[in-house]
């Protein structure tokens, strides 16, 4: 019997015990930026997957995996253990379909924060600005004002008129949401065009992250990605110019 959300752990995770965790959010989101760096420090810091989340507030579909398997949508949790502190993240396919749906979720995520005695969220997204970004900004927010001068050291900016509408999804509702369980939560915005997905911005996102976190992750496989995508966005740059040359030499 399906329930509305349900949260599996593995049983090869029930007699670990994170130590002082740090929960990181990537879901999928504006230039796939969160889900960009949340992904890319799975791998590269080799973190266990440790449980599954299901729901009926995804949207009605099934994945294909490469062998032509269909599995339901879903997200996961990984952990990771470090010398200097244990990191939970939270990734996976899809963030909720409608309103009810993203505060029930948002929620549940809190519920595990919670249940791991997470003392700070860290959410990670995108801030779509509709134009294309050569050196995009790493925008903030926080849930207490005292965490905004440590955030600004960092590299952070905090602006009052960015992000105009707030902060949609996951990234926005875990900041609220968690203030009322008495969690510290940051959301880190990498600035995007927000038509692609930004390789770039996540680049600059993860230096922060790292930063923040001091645990340091090897940037360049992602620093890669983003100079290939620059690349591309180049040759679109210079593929809409020969057009208006065109549209200019023709009128």
């Amino acid at each position: 019997m399906i329930e509305e959300i349900s949260v599996t752990y593995f049983e090869s995770f029930q007699e670990k015990k994170p130590v002082d965790p740090i929960l990181i959010e990537g879901l999928p989101g504006i230039g796939q930026v969160g889900k960009l760096v949340a992904e890319y420090m799975i791998h590269m810091l080799g973190a266990e997957k440790i449980g599954e989340i299901h729901s009926i507030y995804f949207p009605p579909q099934v994945i294909l995996e490469e062998n032509g398997l269909a599995r339901l949508a879903r997200n996961e949790i990984y952990f990771y253990h470090s010398c200097s502190r244990d990191l939970i993240f939270l990734v996976g396919d899809h963030q909720s379909t409608s309103n009810e749906g993203h505060y029930l979720l948002a929620d549940c995520y809190c519920e595990i924060a919670e249940g791991f005695k997470v003392k700070r969220i860290y959410t990670l997204g995108g801030f779509g600005v509709g134009h294309l970004v050569n050196e995009p900004r790493v925008l903030g927010a926080v849930n207490r004002a005292e965490l905004r001068s440590e955030i600004e050291t960092a590299g952070v900016m905090f602006n009052r008129d960015e992000p105009g509408g707030g902060i949609i999804g996951a990234a926005g509702l875990i900041l609220g949401l968690s203030a009322l369980r008495g969690i510290d939560a940051v959301c880190l915005m990498g600035e995007t065009s927000g038509y692609l997905v930004d390789p770039m911005s996540a680049a600059n996102v993860l230096a922060v992250l790292s930063k923040l976190i001091d645990v340091p992750i090897d940037p360049t496989k992602l620093n890669d990605r983003a100079s290939e995508m620059e690349k591309v966005i180049e040759g679109l740059v210079e593929g809409n110019k020969l057009k208006e040359e065109e549209l200019s030499y023709i009128g």
